[in-house]
């Protein structure tokens, strides 16, 4: 990855929307040599997608969850069983796997308590290996889904 690909890919993280023509102007390309890199980088899973970002608060979305879970017994099967789990959660916009005391770290985003109590008790409780469950509510937001900044 050169220059110009940092370049084209700090453009569409500001604004997936931008038209080739206008992202290869931002990046000093014409527009044929432009729309090739920016192919070259999807097919090699560099750029895996466009979205829009959407306030929460205006969809409903108000309640911001952290949860630290974390299973009973290391291994393969419980981890695979947990993330089989999580993939059923709804509202659930990010989980990682981490170190320290908890061993996997999902964020929810819900309309209010009573949707994310729901969710704790049929869905986050429900799976076999989980252990221990710690909720972190979210005050306010600081930053989200901020652009990646490229070495």
């Amino acid at each position: 990855m050169d220059d110009i690909d940092r370049r084209i890919i700090a453009a569409l993280q500001e604004d997936g929307r931008l038209s080739n023509v206008d992202l290869a102007e931002r990046v000093g390309l014409s527009p044929s040599p432009c729309l090739r890199r920016v192919k070259l980088l999807e097919e090699r899973g560099v750029i895996t997608g466009y979205t829009a970002r959407i306030d929460r608060e205006a969809v409903g979305l108000s309640l911001t969850v952290f949860v630290e879970i974390t299973v009973g017994r290391h291994s393969r099967q419980n981890a695979a069983a947990v993330e089989q789990g999580f993939a059923k959660i709804p509202g659930l916009v990010a989980c990682h796997m981490v170190s320290g005391d908890a061993d996997f770290l999902a964020e929810l985003v819900v309309a209010d308590l009573k949707t994310y109590q729901r969710i704790l008790t049929e869905n986050i409780l429900t799976i076999e290996a989980v252990e221990q469950v710690r909720s972190n509510f979210s005050l306010r937001p600081i930053r989200i889904a901020q652009p990646l900044a490229l070495p």
